[in-house]
């Protein structure tokens, strides 16, 4: 039998006002033990470019609400696109992107920020095999020739962290006609 799943309680739609986030990329909500946020990191569009230092900021402020976020919330999962491949296992082609925007040191940097907060990739709790990406532009056929990067993330809190049983991804949508660029990161937590 499934127990009735909560409503969701305390919901945040935007970093906090001490951050000037018109943009509203983020929403969160406690759901029973759970604090889910749903995050849609900033592009960047280039490295060295207005929106790049945007970017940075925004995780910099995404980090220290989090910070907070996780002492009232032990059980905290933050997911979204990140718009971040974190290592070089994450891209097609790690020389090729080197430095560029989703795959700069300093977005690497901001990627492992977050995770000393005590965030863990979910992800990378599983053995997953090559080539694992979530995200392909649509331009030269880059899906069919696997030529993604692994941009979309579920960090887990360091409680939170041991109940999960698996995280994938899940290519199918984008096979359809007329697909996201993005395919679903799946995480189960046995709750």
């Amino acid at each position: 039998r499934r127990d009735t799943v909560p409503a969701p309680a305390d919901v945040v739609s935007a970093l906090p006002a001490s951050y000037e986030d018109t943009q509203k990329r983020l929403i969160a909500a406690t759901v029973g033990p759970l604090r889910v946020v749903c995050a849609y990191f900033p592009n960047g569009q280039s490295v060295g470019s207005d929106k790049y230092a945007y970017k940075l900021r925004w995780i910099a402020a995404l980090a220290a609400w989090l910070r907070d976020e996780m002492t009232r919330h032990p059980k905290l999962a933050l997911a979204g696109d990140f718009n971040i491949a974190p290592e070089d296992r994450d891209v097609h082609d790690p020389q090729a992107w080197a430095g560029q925007v989703l795959f700069s040191e300093p977005e690497k940097q901001a990627f492992r920020d977050l995770q000393a907060l005590g965030l863990v990739d979910s992800f990378r709790l599983f053995d997953q095999p090559e080539r694992s990406y979530s995200w392909w532009d649509y331009r030269m056929l880059a899906f069919r020739r696997k030529m993604g990067l692994r941009i979309d993330h579920v960090l887990l809190s360091q409680p939170l962290a041991p109940l999960c049983t698996a995280c994938t991804i899940d290519i199918e949508p984008r096979r359809r006609e007329q697909p996201s660029d993005h395919a679903p990161v799946i995480a189960t937590l046995a709750l």
